[in-house]
């Protein structure tokens, strides 16, 4: 097998966001309107920009030392980077957050105020972009989404920072989620395959698990109508997986963390070569209401003691199934830095 080529910043940047075995066992705390949102609802008032600060610092400080990395924004999260554990990466991202329900192909903008320089010389070890993407839009969108990643891959070589692509399959012509489930498996597969092509200048894909677990035949999360046996997911992990060529790692996707896990020992249990997680609603979710109706002190309660709990747990499931970011291109000693 011939060697990849990393530059230095690069194989640094996914490093420093993995542990020592090589796994990416990183939070998630990028959220913005979608917190603000379940703030607001749990506290039936509205949550301000501090309340995002301050829960973001919450989670920063009492969720670090048990993770590898975070993921934040820099329109709230900064002043989390402050409270990290000492030697934990960060990854900042580079979207804004949400997309225009009006215009067709949820069509992806940037943060107009920064750049990857930018979000470097502010900490970043790592530079994150969502995408919605679905092979089965019109290929103009398509075409204008490839060259919009293009650009920033160019723009995180330019400044030689590792490039987190996250990646969510959608389709707006199937309102009903029996028929996604069905079809998901494909469209994940396809942008990992798409998306982990040289010149889009990705390192890490964070993607979806192909199969919804509601639909998965006996899992904790069935809820009485399969879209695939427990043999049948397994195969469509693989399959994705298979069509990676980069290491990649999976979202929550805001399913409960009971879920979360047994979905990673599913994948674990079907031999993939995810190398960890960014986990974020899973970890934090239910400490939304404590905060908002009982402040700061009772959400570090929750977080030091349920919430570490949670990613606790997720540890365990990582350090016997996650395989380290390298392997994907066949161990360590197959990678040339440059």
């Amino acid at each position: 097998m011939a060697k990849i080529k990393l530059t230095q910043g690069k194989f640094n940047g996914i490093n420093t966001l993995a542990n020592a075995n090589g796994i990416i066992a990183a939070a998630a705390m990028d959220q913005r309107g979608s917190l603000q949102k379940s703030i607001a609802k749990a506290r039936g008032a509205d949550a301000t920009t501090e309340d995002l600060v301050q829960f973001k610092i919450a989670v920063s400080k009492i969720l670090t030392p048990h993770a590898s990395a975070i993921l934040l924004d820099p329109e709230y999260g900064l002043p989390a980077i402050k409270v990290l554990a000492p030697g934990r990466g960060v990854l900042l991202a580079y979207e804004k957050t949400g997309y225009d329900a009006a215009t067709p192909g949820r069509l992806p903008d940037l943060l107009s105020q920064w750049s990857v320089r930018r979000l470097v010389a502010a900490g970043a070890n790592a530079i994150k972009v969502l995408l919605y993407y679905t092979p089965a839009e019109d290929a103009r969108i398509n075409e204008g989404k490839h060259a919009f990643i293009e650009r920033i891959g160019d723009e995180c070589a330019a400044n030689d920072v590792s490039f987190f692509l996250e990646c969510i399959a959608y389709d707006d012509n199937i309102n009903d989620k029996f028929e996604f489930a069905q079809k998901k498996p494909d469209y994940v597969t396809a942008y990992v395959a798409e998306f982990t092509k040289p010149q889009y200048g990705v390192d890490v894909l964070k993607v979806e698990v192909p199969v919804d677990m509601a639909f998965v035949e006996g899992s904790k999360a069935f809820k009485g109508k399969a879209a695939y046996t427990q043999e049948e997911a397994m195969r469509l992990f693989r399959a994705a997986g298979d069509a990676a060529t980069k290491p990649y790692i999976y979202l929550s996707a805001g399913v409960s963390d009971e879920i979360f896990r047994e979905t990673l020992e599913l994948a674990a249990q079907a031999g993939t070569t995810f190398s960890g997680v960014l986990c974020g609603r899973a970890t934090w979710q239910d400490g939304i209401p404590i905060y908002a109706k009982e402040g700061v002190p009772a959400l570090e309660a929750w977080l030091q003691d349920r919430g570490v709990e949670n990613i606790e747990a997720l540890n365990t499931i990582l350090a016997k199934g996650a395989k380290p970011w390298w392997s994907i291109y066949g161990g360590k000693d197959q990678i040339e830095v440059v």
